[in-house]
């Protein structure tokens, strides 16, 4: 099973390299959930926030043009009714604000 190996030592190295910049993961999914709470149109509650994963849903009817509007912006989502937005290394406080503010811009029109 050389496949579990190479899954146990990506494991590993996370642990020994990321547990303690996960904290910032989690902050920056709790301030996504916030941003996106103000949202009359998206049900969010950054209550329920206690990971680096954000849940929100939305009349699936808009999905499609929302999913089309924020890949026009270099965010990509998936999903329908229920959707997960997910905080990782490569996500920074810099780019949860522009998140926000293409759902908000999306919204407004």
């Amino acid at each position: 099973m050389r496949q579990a190996g190479i899954l146990a030592a990506a494991g590993i190295y996370a642990l020994n390299h990321n547990i303690a910049r996960l904290a910032e993961d989690h902050e920056n999914a709790k301030g996504l959930a916030e941003g996106l709470s103000v949202i009359a149109e998206l049900e969010v509650d950054p209550s329920e926030v206690q990971t680096n994963m954000v849940f929100f849903t939305l009349d699936p009817s808009r999905f499609k043009a929302l999913q089309a509007y924020l890949k026009e912006r270099g965010i990509l989502i998936s999903g329908r009714e229920k959707v997960r937005l997910v905080t990782h290394l490569d996500i920074t406080a810099v780019d949860v604000q522009v998140v926000i503010e293409a759902f908000k811009d999306y919204f407004s029109h």
